[in-house]
């Protein structure tokens, strides 16, 4: 007895259901290999996260902010409680060391993570646990520190630090995009592109200064996400204009001096 037309498509259905239910499992227990840079620039107030990894929607997953407090990149097995857990504890006057020993500490898998904290400050930390997959490390700097792993090398990091440092004439987002093709240059993540995100948050510079969600890009699955994701900033950028630079203190006094003269 042959089986009816519908029961073999409920069949067919109910096996499509079963293949996509066990690839989106298995996508789940894959580590968050990514390289990645936190970083604020205190001139204009932003701080922001920009990421790229062989991994669906990282942005979903990585990148955490909040105005006038901090940015924290989780990584690697990501453990996403870090991301607001940190942001709360930079808030309450923590340091981005000591919020970082607080994370790990409690985390009994954090031999597993890796993540990168800054301050509004400008204050760094980061953390590679021992079980990261190789290459995995990060380097710091002023403002900014760059992590990742399962990548070509320590080149990776030590390139998208040099971007960052070497592009300070120009606007905080092209900053940390630069970091990324500069990392993705010399080797990025060995396993390849998928996803890339930024995330930049500054005082009432959201939509209609509504929120403090400044710019909030993602490119979820795309063969070359980084350029696909500076296409978006072009785009992000003319109808968002960069925010103004603040004014210092010893620059207010030199105007006015000349304004007297």
């Amino acid at each position: 007895m042959k089986p009816s037309r519908s029961r073999s498509r409920s069949r067919q259905t109910l096996g499509s259901l079963l293949f996509v239910l066990l690839s989106i499992t298995a996508d789940a227990d894959e580590p968050v290999a990514t390289f990645s840079i936190a970083a604020c620039n205190p001139e204009t107030g932003e701080l922001g996260v920009a990421v790229q990894s062989k991994f669906l929607a990282v942005g979903s997953v990585v990148p955490w902010a909040k105005a006038e407090v901090g940015a924290v990149a989780t990584q690697s097995w990501a453990n996403t409680t870090y991301g607001p857990r940190g942001l709360k504890m930079l808030e309450e006057g923590k340091s981005p060391k000591e919020v970082l020993a607080a994370l790990t500490g409690s985390d009994p898998k954090a031999a597993e993570r890796q993540v990168g904290i800054v301050n509004a400050k400008g204050e760094v930390a980061n953390f590679t646990g021992e079980k990261c997959f190789g290459w995995a490390g990060a380097i710091t700097g002023k403002n900014f520190t760059a992590q990742g792993n399962i990548l070509a090398g320590e080149e990776v990091v030590k390139a998208m630090a040099k971007a960052f440092e070497e592009s300070a004439d120009k606007e905080f987002g092209q900053r940390l995009i630069d970091a990324l093709r500069a990392g993705q240059a010399a080797g990025g993540d060995t396993r390849g592109r998928q996803s890339a995100a930024l995330l930049i948050v500054k005082r009432k510079a959201g939509y209609s200064g509504f929120n403090d969600r400044f710019r909030d890009l993602r490119v979820d699955d795309h063969p070359k996400p980084i350029e696909e994701l500076q296409r978006i900033y072009e785009l992000h950028k003319k109808m968002v204009p960069p925010p103004p630079v603040k004014k210092k203190e010893g620059d207010k006094k030199e105007k006015e001096t000349k304004t007297d003269e």
